[in-house]
């Protein structure tokens, strides 16, 4: 039996005796959480629906263009959602073309799994200037978000500043470093990743010369990983300027720090005392990281261009280092840029209004939220849970242990009858007609591939939801 026929049997009214579930988000958190699900609950089925007519979520949008092995996990996702009790349902929005409540209504359980696509602000003076960006958004740029595609970033100025909150560097794939990474990284090695024509276009002709990656604190509370500040001080054409003073007596602390930190500093103590021996010339790119600096306000000219940054200086007060406080000492510093990216964290947003968020995520006790009577449980994981914190390992261990709770909730009872997606599609298909299964995105990869091919990259991503639907309904 072929796998379309075997999708279609399983699915049909004598088969789904089991007890029902929907996970809303197509991301890592939705899928690890399916993985979990099908593989300790043979009779479960499994309905993914998700936003954008493609599967994947942070994987494929945030994960940076030059870490393919990163992305490697879409394998085991692609298997997941492969199984004959594993649907997924694309181009359908919570809250719009389906309401929660209808979910719960129809399912033994809902797993909502949708991120965190919001950004914070900073809430200073002129942060709505021209060219004062959210990184997020660049980082949605540049990998090919539907959202994010009409961006406008200008690289026409020589000097850039980066700017980020420090204590807050704790989403991996989406961290400051890997911004200046591929601002700076040389054109050539850029084109053979998958990301968009249109960025890698931009990047070409950028005059950009100098990166500032200013910190809160310093250096012994960063919280990039050694494996990417190798990536950057390795970078062709690229020289890293540290600035000594942020390292007086740093290195009489080193001994008592734990082994990861001990080795990440260590590396950065090593970088400040070569004597970068790169020749510069016309080529030649520099990367400034800047500690104990908080941002107080954009300076802009008279038409809201930014010209510059004025930072309040800062210092670590307290004995124990873990314990230590960032206070402003008064003392003002000025950075002249013309571009900066704010990365200060993220939140999730309330899709549905019977949904209730504070601080940016969904309340819950181990994955479950207070339940209503009569409707079906339901259940938070990944950021919508947690708020935007860890690497793709920490989302995973946390859709596992939500996944479990879950089961041990459906192995409570075996009175399944649920209508599951057979009674939601007809819900949806009132104002959407264009829900795209995953034989619409095999459609869509394989287009994106071919096109790849031409290019010589991986793949060269569709950016329209208009051109992905197109592409999936032939």
């Amino acid at each position: 039996m072929t796998f379309k026929l075997l999708k279609r049997a399983f699915n049909s009214s004598s088969y789904r005796s089991g007890p029902q579930v929907c996970i809303v988000g197509a991301g890592p958190a939705g899928f690890y959480a399916a993985m979990h699900l099908t593989k300790k609950l043979k009779s479960v089925n499994i309905d993914i629906l998700e936003k954008l007519p493609v599967p994947f979520g942070l994987i494929r949008y945030g994960v940076a263009p030059d870490h393919p092995e990163v992305k490697n996990v879409i394998n085991q996702f692609t298997k997941v959602a492969q199984q004959p009790n594993v649907n997924f349902y694309g181009n359908i929005t919570l809250g719009k073309d389906v309401h929660l409540h209808q979910l719960r209504q129809h399912y033994d359980a809902v797993l909502l799994s949708y991120g965190a696509e919001e950004d914070k602000t900073l809430g200073i003076e002129n942060e709505d200037a021209t060219n004062v960006i959210a990184a997020r958004r660049f980082v949605g740029w540049y990998n090919g978000l539907p959202s994010d595609k009409d961006l406008k970033v200008h690289f026409v100025h020589v000097m850039l500043t980066y700017l980020a909150e420090q204590q807050l560097f704790l989403v991996k794939e989406m961290l400051p470093l890997d911004v200046a990474r591929i601002l700076l990284m040389p054109i050539d090695e850029l084109k053979k990743t998958d990301i968009t024509e249109h960025a890698l276009c931009a990047l070409s002709e950028s005059k950009l010369k100098e990166v500032y990656l200013v910190g809160r604190r310093g250096p012994l509370q960063v919280a990039f990983t050694i494996k990417e500040l190798r990536e950057q001080l390795k970078l062709k054409n690229c020289r890293t300027i540290w600035n000594d003073k942020d390292f007086i007596d740093v290195d009489k602390i080193v001994p008592d720090l734990p082994r990861p930190r001990k080795r990440l500093t260590e590396l950065m103590l090593k970088s400040v005392n070569e004597n970068q021996a790169l020749t510069d010339d016309d080529q030649t790119k520099y990367f400034k990281p800047v500690f104990f600096r908080s941002p107080n306000k954009f300076l802009v000219d008279n038409n809201n261009h930014l010209t510059g940054i004025e930072l309040t200086c800062t210092k670590l007060v307290g004995d124990k280092l873990e314990e230590q406080r960032c206070v402003p000492t008064g003392e003002k510093d000025i950075i002249n840029c013309n571009l900066a990216f704010r990365s200060i964290g993220y939140k999730s947003v309330q899709a549905d209004k019977d949904l209730i968020l504070k601080h940016g995520v969904v309340e819950n006790n181990k994955g479950i939220v207070e339940d209503s009577a009569g409707l079906g449980k339901l259940y938070v994981a990944g950021w919508l849970g947690t708020g935007p914190v860890g690497v793709i390992l920490h989302t995973m261990g946390n859709a596992f242990q939500v996944a479990k709770v879950m089961l041990e909730n459906l192995s409570s009872t075996d009175n399944f009858n649920k209508g599951g997606f057979t009674e939601i599609k007809k819900i949806i298909t009132e104002n959407n007609s264009n829900v795209i299964d995953w034989g619409g995105w095999e459609k869509i990869d394989k287009f994106e591939k071919d096109q790849g091919k031409i290019k010589g990259k991986p793949r060269e991503k569709v950016c329209s939801v208009e051109k992905m639907i197109e592409l999936a309904k032939k």
